[in-house]
C-alpha cells in the first residue's frame, strides 16, 4: 500500500477514535448520574464541553503515540485489546491530571466508566477496522489500474508488491519492455501477465485504462525513456520511478513508497489523497441533500416529460469518466425518442469540430429546451455524483467517440473525476469553442484546490438560474 494512502487511512482513524471518545464520555456521564449512589454527579455544559474536547485531542494523539493506527487492519486480537486497553488507561490519567489541575471534582465512578467503556468500543471498532480500512484505501471500491515499466529483477519485485496490495484496489496490468529490441512477451507472478513493446504505449494509453505507470528500470535506463515519460506527462498519466538505486533521496521530491519501495512519483494532475477524499466527501453530503431537495421537482418534470413527447424519461448513454473509465451517464431526455438516430443527418450544423453541438437543435421538445436552457436535464446526475462517477466540480464527461479524436494534450482532462459544472460554466457555458473549453479543464486540473471548487459552485448558481449562455 502506498504510504500517502496509508496517511489518509491513519487519519480517518484518528478522527474516528475522536468519535468514539466522545461517545464513552457520553454513556459514562448518563451512567454515572443514573447510579444510584451517595453523591450526585453533574457537570455543566462549559466543563463537559472542556473535558470532551481535551479528551477529543488526548485519544488520537494517543493512538498516534501508542502506534495503533499503523497496524490496525492486520492486527491480531490480543494486540488489538493491548492497545486500546494502554490507550484508555493513558486518557484515563490524562483526565485525571486535567481534574486536579482544574479542580473539576470528577467522580471516580465516572472516570472508571470512561475507562471501561473506551476500551470496550475501541475493541469493538478495531476487530472490524481490516474491513473499514481496506473499504478506505479502495476509495468506494474503484480499483487502481497500474502498470510496470521494465521485465528486469526490480521490476519483478515491483510487481510481486503490487500483487500483495491487491486486496487494496491496485491492480497490476502487465508489464512494459523497457527498450525497444525486447523479445519478451509475457512474465510470470503469482499469474502470467502480458509484456507490452515500447512501442505500444501511445495506444495502450488510448485503448485501456491506465492510472499509472511505475518505471522499474537501471538508472541508466532512465535517460532513454524521456520520450515515454514526456508522453505519460501529455495525457496526464501518472508516473512514478523506483528510486532504490539512489543513496540518498531529497525529501523535498514527491516521494512516495510502495511497502519498503521508494518510488519517485510526478503527477500531472491533483495528487493530494487527504483533500481528494475531502473532496468526495463532500459531493456525497451535497448530492444527497440536493437530490432529496429537488426529488418532488424531479417528479413533475419526469411527468412532463412523458407528455411532451413518446419514450423513456431518463436519457442513458455511455460516458468516460476518471482515467477513461466508462459509466452509464443519466439525464432528464430532453430530445424527441429518436434523437440519435438523427444525429448524422444534421453532423452538418454542429458548431464544433470535435463535440456535436448544434445551437437550438431541432431535436428539441418544448419541455427539453426549457429544461437545457436552466440545466434541470442535468438533475439526474446527482446519481452519477453519489455512484461516484462523477464529481460535482470537474471537466465535463465526454463520449467515446469524442475522446478518440482528442489531441494528445487533451487527454489529460480526463485525469480529473468528471463533473456537473467547471471553469467554462463560468465563461459562457455553450457559446464557448472547443479549444477554449479544453484549456479552460486544463487551467481548473493545474489550479485544483476545494476553496476553487466552492467558488465555482457558488458562481455557477446564479448563471443557471439565468440561464445565461445555454443552448
Amino acid at each position: 500500500m502506498y504510504s500517502r494512502n496509508h496517511r489518509k487511512v491513519k487519519l480517518l482513524l484518528a478522527l474516528a477514535d475522536v468519535l468514539l471518545a466522545a461517545l464513552a464520555f457520553e454513556a459514562a456521564y448518563q451512567s454515572r448520574v443514573l447510579l444510584p449512589l451517595a453523591n450526585l454527579f453533574f457537570l455543566s455544559i462549559r466543563t463537559k464541553v472542556l473535558l470532551l474536547g481535551v479528551a477529543a485531542i488526548l485519544w488520537p494523539l494517543l493512538g498516534y503515540w501508542l502506534g495503533a493506527y499503523e497496524r490496525l487492519d492486520a492486527a491480531h486480537p490480543r494486540v488489538v485489546l493491548r492497545d486500546s486497553l494502554k490507550q484508555s488507561a493513558y486518557g484515563a490519567i490524562g483526565m485525571v491530571l486535567v481534574d486536579y489541575l482544574g479542580k473539576f471534582d470528577l467522580s471516580r465512578a465516572f472516570l472508571g466508566l470512561f475507562t471501561v467503556y473506551s476500551w470496550v468500543l475501541l475493541c469493538l471498532f478495531r476487530w472490524n477496522a481490516a474491513t473499514l480500512v481496506g473499504w478506505i484505501r479502495k476509495e468506494f471500491g474503484a480499483p487502481h489500474y497500474v502498470l510496470v515499466a521494465g521485465i528486469g529483477a526490480r521490476a519483478q519485485r515491483l510487481g510481486r508488491s503490487l500483487e500483495r496490495s491487491a486486496a487494496h484496489g491496485i491492480r497490476l496490468v502487465g508489464f512494459l519492455a523497457d527498450h525497444a529490441g525486447e523479445t519478451e512477451t509475457s512474465m510470470r507472478l503469482e499469474r502470467d501477465y502480458v509484456v507490452y513493446p515500447l512501442a505500444q504505449l501511445p495506444s495502450l494509453l488510448e485503448r485501456n485504462v491506465i492510472d499509472e505507470i511505475l518505471f522499474a528500470v537501471d538508472s541508466r535506463r532512465l535517460a532513454e525513456l524521456e520520450e515515454v515519460m514526456l508522453i505519460c506527462d501529455e495525457v496526464g498519466v501518472r508516473t512514478r520511478v523506483a528510486v532504490d538505486f539512489f543513496p540518498h533521496v531529497n525529501s523535498e521530491v514527491y516521494l512516495d513508497r510502495l511497502e519498503k519501495l521508494p518510488l519517485l512519483t510526478f503527477a500531472a494532475a491533483p495528487h493530494d489523497e487527504i483533500l481528494l477524499f475531502l473532496k468526495r466527501v463532500i459531493d456525497v453530503a451535497l448530492a444527497s441533500a440536493a437530490l432529496v431537495l429537488v426529488s418532488p421537482l424531479m417528479l413533475l418534470i419526469g411527468l412532463l416529460i412523458r407528455l411532451s413527447s413518446p419514450g423513456a424519461v431518463i436519457f442513458r448513454q455511455v460516458r468516460c469518466g476518471l482515467n477513461g473509465r466508462r459509466f452509464e451517464f443519466f439525464k432528464f431526455r430532453s430530445m424527441v425518442m429518436n434523437a440519435e438516430e438523427m444525429k448524422e443527418s444534421l453532423r452538418h450544423m454542429s458548431s464544433r469540430e470535435v463535440v456535436f453541438k448544434i445551437p437550438d437543435d431541432p431535436r428539441l421538445t418544448w419541455i427539453g429546451r426549457y429544461i437545457r436552457r436552466f440545466s434541470i436535464d442535468e438533475w439526474p446526475q446527482l446519481w452519477n455524483v453519489i455512484k461516484g462517477d462523477m464529481s460535482l466540480v470537474g471537466p465535463r464527461p465526454a463520449v467515446p467517440e469524442e475522446v478518440e479524436q482528442y489531441k494528445r494534450w487533451q487527454r489529460r482532462r480526463l485525469r480529473m473525476r468528471p463533473g456537473l459544472t467547471c471553469l467554462w460554466a463560468l465563461d459562457g457555458r455553450d457559446t464557448l469553442d472547443f479549444e477554449t473549453w479544453m484549456r479552460k479543464d486544463m487551467e481548473y486540473i493545474d489550479n485544483w484546490s476545494l476553496a476553487l471548487d466552492w467558488k465555482i459552485m457558488l458562481r455557477t448558481i446564479p448563471r443557471v438560474l439565468s440561464g445565461q449562455g445555454a443552448h
